[in-house]
């Protein structure tokens, strides 16, 4: 396929982008963890891929040798975002005093609702004896002396019921999510359409390598 869009037959690229889409989003938007900046990225590298389709010699498969590109293009820009961090630490100061002063938006609050429902809900299914520990010490801020004088427990009996309560509640709360793990950013319909027409807009017939 590489000999054949290096004679020309630039409508194959497209199946190389179908193909690897998925792939390349997900390592790059490990990397960038921006959906848009991702997305961007992606298309670039694979412009990047298809200036320098000569250079790949075969000894390595394509999907590796692609993938790599993909990420040195996501490194690339972390490392020019850094090179802007000391510009951008200025400004913290600021932008983080008009970020608290910014009233939260309706998704923030249907967010914030639903997260707190859930860890409601897996603190509700805790053993009572967990359950008061997490409750005292967690959520109402009490000391684990405190804690312990309230329910006439040692310090080391909270602590041990807390350790409890906490690793309980990493199950309970990693239960809903886990058979959805495989379906994060998910890179696909409308998404995938973009960047293939996009990337093909632009090395199109009368573009060089």
């Amino acid at each position: 396929m590489v000999d054949r869009l290096l004679r020309g037959e630039i409508a194959l690229f497209e199946i190389i982008m179908r193909r690897y889409n998925q792939r390349l989003f997900r390592v790059m938007r490990a990397i960038l963890r921006n959906d848009a900046e991702t997305e961007d990225a992606l298309q670039q590298a694979y412009l990047s891929a298809y200036a320098h389709l000569n250079q790949f010699a075969g000894e390595a498969r394509f999907a590796t040798w692609l993938t790599r590109i993909a990420i040195n293009e996501a490194y690339g820009r972390v490392r020019s975002a850094a090179r802007a961090a000391e510009h951008e630490r200025r400004g913290e100061t600021e932008q983080m005093s008009q970020m608290q002063d910014k009233p939260p938006t309706p998704e923030d609050q249907a967010a914030a609702h639903e997260v707190t429902a859930l860890i409601e809900r897996a603190c509700d299914a805790l053993p009572e004896i967990y359950r008061v520990v997490f409750v005292l010490r967690e959520i109402e801020g009490l000391s684990t002396a405190e804690t312990g004088a309230a329910i006439g427990l040692s310090q080391d009996a909270v602590k041990v019921r807390l350790h409890r309560a906490r690793a309980m509640l990493r199950e309970q709360l990693a239960e809903p999510i886990a058979g959805q793990v495989s379906d994060a950013f998910h890179f696909a319909g409308t998404r995938c359409d973009r960047v293939v027409a996009a990337v093909l807009a632009r090395i199109g017939p009368s573009s060089g390598r």
